[in-house]
């Protein structure tokens, strides 16, 4: 169909044709977030668009830490082999003090273990993050439209028509906004974005090369001359990202060599090759809501937090993964309530960041060691929706509640699985059928052939492996799920408990797929 559109922030003899599309989602915002949530509803078969504002891709390093929950979902994306080839281990900080400088462990590092295969932060800068993400959508087949913004949009009960910088008009069954902490769509749509910005705070961040400076440290220079700096060893480079606290009332100077003269005053290195530098403000801020209608707000738009902790990247990500499944399921045919769900379990979880980044914050300005150290919370992997409106009821095993995360654990299952998260990964729905009873009963169990697949899957510790069975013969996997009665165990697409059953196995199953299948 050829319809006449007018780009709005233009005059009327603006006017041009262009191609009306038809799309299921539009997504504001090429980085991790926006960039996640297109390769995971690409993966469902979904018809995306996703444009970003910038004129290229992110150039700086800005949020370099990929935590422990992040790295399963890039593992399930199929891209965790690139991220851990591009980026490293966090180092030992180095404090310099005067002519001293003291090793300290900001965290600690932890072991492998059957149910976590992924333990530790990954230092990895954020341009690479981005780029492995590009190169996934590009095997997907989307290209991002660069240095295109939305600029407006309006919404009806079919869908939202939105207006692009280009003049363009797209029509889409919903709109993502991951377009950042000033988010265009966040305004347009109305959504309080409630929190402080202190802009006496600031922070000069610089990625450079630094002559004489082992890449052995994350050299911090708590106090020199009345400045905190610090000095990050970005890994496979021979970079830096460089952190000076600016004062109040400072005004800094972003020439090359103005920075690199200032760093040496600091502390008395050669700081050359810049290639990206930024002024940040800590905003601490959240969204009132993450849902107008059909327009959503992930990531940055919907929660900025302070650098510390390394969460903020990653709580955008986990949105993205959470959303995702959720719009494929709805598009499908499933009821629209389903959605709700989104902010009802995300945003306490972003509530949560803020505080807790904000705490670190605290300390870190305060000279505080202690605003430095991270802990079991940083990495994610307790996250819980337990008590949410897709995890209500008490239904446990021994070790787990709906709504935990889906521990990994060791098996041996079909086409080569030698763990639970090989049989996980993709975009369906897993059910583990644990005892005779519950083996029994799933031939019983429908499920719709619209939406997500479900994957079934009879464990027992003997027997064949085929393409319904998976041999637990160490028992590892009974253990770490905490089985001790038969027991069915759904997991969700995005890798958490979705429903624990032990008794009347197909009233249960048929009520529960009523709010996450399509009718």
């Amino acid at each position: 169909m050829i319809n006449i559109v007018s780009n709005q922030s233009k005059s009327k003899s603006s006017l041009h044709f262009t191609e009306q599309l038809d799309i299921d989602v539009l997504i504001a915002g090429a980085g991790p977030t926006g960039s996640t949530l297109a390769a995971d509803l690409l993966r469902r078969g979904l018809r995306v668009r996703i444009v970003d504002k910038s004129p290229h891709a992110f150039k700086g390093s800005r949020a370099k830490g990929v935590q422990p929950r992040t790295q399963e979902i890039f593992e399930d994306l199929g891209i965790l082999g690139e991220a851990h080839k591009e980026g490293g281990p966090y180092p030992l900080a180095g404090l310099h003090f005067g002519p001293i400088t003291v090793p300290w462990r900001m965290q600690s590092q932890n072991k492998k273990t059957p149910d976590i295969p992924y333990p530790n932060i990954l230092l990895l800068p954020q341009h690479r993050t981005d780029a492995i993400l590009h190169r996934l959508l590009e095997r997907q087949g989307l290209n991002i439209k660069f240095d295109t913004a939305v600029e407006g949009f309006e919404q009806d009960a079919d869908g939202v028509t939105v207006t692009l910088s280009s003049g363009e008009q797209v029509r889409s069954k919903y709109l993502v906004g991951a377009d950042g902490g000033s988010s265009t769509v966040r305004k347009v749509a109305g959504i309080r974005f409630v929190g402080e910005t202190d802009d006496s705070d600031r922070m000069l961040i610089i990625d450079g090369t630094i002559d004489e400076l082992s890449r052995n440290r994350w050299h911090m220079w708590p106090r020199t001359h009345g400045k905190s700096v610090g000095a990050c060893p970005l890994p496979h480079s021979n970079q830096f990202q460089v952190m000076i606290k600016l004062s109040p009332d400072e005004t800094p100077d972003l020439d090359e060599s103005a920075l690199a003269a200032y760093f040496h005053k600091l502390t008395g290195f050669r700081l050359y090759n810049i290639t990206w530098k930024s002024v940040f403000r800590p905003n601490v801020r959240l969204a009132e809501h993450y849902r107008v209608g059909r327009v959503f707000l992930a990531g940055d738009a919907a929660h900025v937090h302070t650098p510390a902790g390394g969460q903020g990247l990653n709580t955008g990500v986990q949105d993205a993964y959470n959303l995702g499944w959720k719009l494929g399921q709805v598009i499908a045919g499933t009821s629209d309530s389903l959605l709700e769900s989104y902010e009802a379990e995300r945003q306490p979880i972003a509530a949560r960041v803020l505080g807790k980044s904000s705490e670190l914050y605290s300390g870190l300005k305060k000279h505080r060691l202690s605003g430095l150290k991270r802990g079991d919370e940083e990495r994610q992997l307790g996250i819980t929706y337990h008590g949410g409106p897709l995890a209500p009821d008490a239904a446990a095993t021994k070790t787990l509640h709906v709504g935990d995360r889906a521990p990994d654990a060791p098996c041996i299952g079909p086409d080569g699985a030698r763990r639970l998260f090989d049989i996980y990964q993709g975009p369906h729905f897993t059910l583990l059928a644990f005892g005779a009873n519950a083996a029994q009963a799933l031939p019983k169990l429908t499920w719709p052939t619209a939406g997500a697949e479900l994957c079934s899957y009879i464990v027992g510790e003997e027997g064949r492996i085929d393409v319904n069975c998976i041999n637990d013969s160490t028992g590892k996997l009974a253990r770490i799920y905490g089985i001790t009665s038969d027991t069915l165990i759904l997991v969700r697409p995005d890798g958490y408990i979705g429903n624990i059953i032990t008794t009347n196995w197909l009233a249960a199953f048929e009520n529960m797929t009523k709010t996450i299948t399509p009718m």
